[in-house]
């Protein structure tokens, strides 16, 4: 492990400043869950009628909320049956050794953090959880879990019943039911999204770790750019470079390392439990 790496570990816990991990969807890959914007991912081959870009969409939801469900129930059929890999074991190891200094800000939506065992209350789903659903009207704020009545083995994806579109309705006003997603037209918030909680983070960060993201959008952006702005360092882990990569060129308190994620926090757990 890098020693500059250690030495800001040591200091974040002297100072008890906030350890954090900032994952995307790489961190899945390995869990065989396609990465959005990678090769034969779903944001770049879509559906068989739509790109990903238009029906990953409120607007979309609007006019055929059945094409969106017959998509999503296809996605969700595949992180259903997907298992945690060894990141994200790691990271529920070290929010074990760290507690309330550990705190793990999450791009991905597939539940593999829960299904790991990682708390609810240190991790924050910036984009959303496939666990729940809420209403498309939002006649309230309320988190429903996703309707068990709705079969997710063999599914395919240009296909609902009349029976599965019944349960995607809103139990208090009868209308149709939504992902708990972050959509491609809407914004970060904190009611559904915890902008406000992650930017609070990311300013009593001392060590920021971004795992398997490309950085394509805002929010990680401005939480990276925060802890670099309070002298936190910044550490990427990824295969390729990224935006992340760029931002932290030339930067004293910035390391890019070209390396997959699960053996980078396998060590870093390793020597975490040396002297933590």
């Amino acid at each position: 492990m890098n020693d500059r790496i250690i030495e800001q570990l040591k200091f974040c816990k002297d100072k008890n400043k906030r350890i954090s991990f900032l994952v995307g969807a790489g961190l899945s890959a390995e869990s065989g869950i396609p990465t959005f914007r990678g090769k034969d991912g779903y944001w770049v081959s879509g559906s068989k009628n739509y790109k990903a870009e238009e029906i990953g969409t409120y607007r979309m939801f609007q006019v055929a909320s059945q094409e969106v469900w017959k998509w999503f129930l296809y996605r969700k059929s595949i992180t259903e049956a997907a298992k945690p890999n060894q990141s994200h074991y790691m990271l529920k190891e070290m929010e074990e050794l760290l507690t309330d200094q550990f705190a793990l800000i999450s791009q991905n939506v597939d539940s593999l953090h829960r299904k790991a065992g990682s708390s609810e209350d240190r991790t924050f789903l910036i984009h959303g959880d496939f666990d729940f659903v809420r209403c498309g009207d939002e006649c309230s704020n309320a988190l429903y879990p996703f309707p068990k009545e709705i079969p997710l083995e063999n599914r395919n994806k240009d296909l609902i019943t009349d029976a599965e579109w019944a349960a995607l309705r809103c139990p208090r006003c009868g209308e149709d039911l939504r992902p708990h997603v972050l959509w491609f037209d809407e914004y970060y918030d904190e009611k559904y999204y915890k902008r406000d909680s992650v930017l609070r983070i990311s300013k009593e960060t001392g060590i920021l770790f971004i795992l398997g993201t490309s950085g394509a959008t805002n929010l990680p952006r401005t939480i990276t750019e925060n802890v670099l702005s309070k002298n936190g360092m910044v550490v990427e882990v990824n295969i390729e470079d990224s935006y992340f990569s760029k931002l932290l060129e030339g930067k004293k308190n910035g390391i890019s390392i070209r390396q997959e994620t699960s053996p980078f926090l396998t060590e870093l757990k390793n020597d975490l439990e040396k002297w933590w």
